[in-house]
């Protein structure tokens, strides 16, 4: 892959919606190089959550992550791509 590619997965009623993004997350697992889980923390855990991950491999692959992820309800997915030269 000659892009550096990150996607940023927002996720609405996490506790809801989570396993099945967890399980393309496992599926395409060798393809995401690193994964960060974020979410507000006040007085309890919130519903909503912020996933950031960095791809690996096969570009094709890694953008079909992000299809199937932004095709599942209550998951939003933005990417961000460096290209290097």
């Amino acid at each position: 892959m000659n892009n550096h590619i990150i996607f940023g997965v927002h996720i609405t009623d996490r506790f809801k919606h989570v396993p099945e993004a967890q399980s393309l997350f496992t599926e395409y697992g060798c393809n995401i190089k690193m994964r960060l889980g974020l979410h507000e923390v006040e007085n309890k855990c919130s519903p909503n959550g912020l996933i950031l991950l960095e791809m690996y491999g096969d570009e094709a692959r890694c953008l079909e992550l992000a299809e199937k992820l932004a095709a599942l309800e209550g998951l939003e997915v933005q990417k961000m791509v460096f290209t290097h030269d």
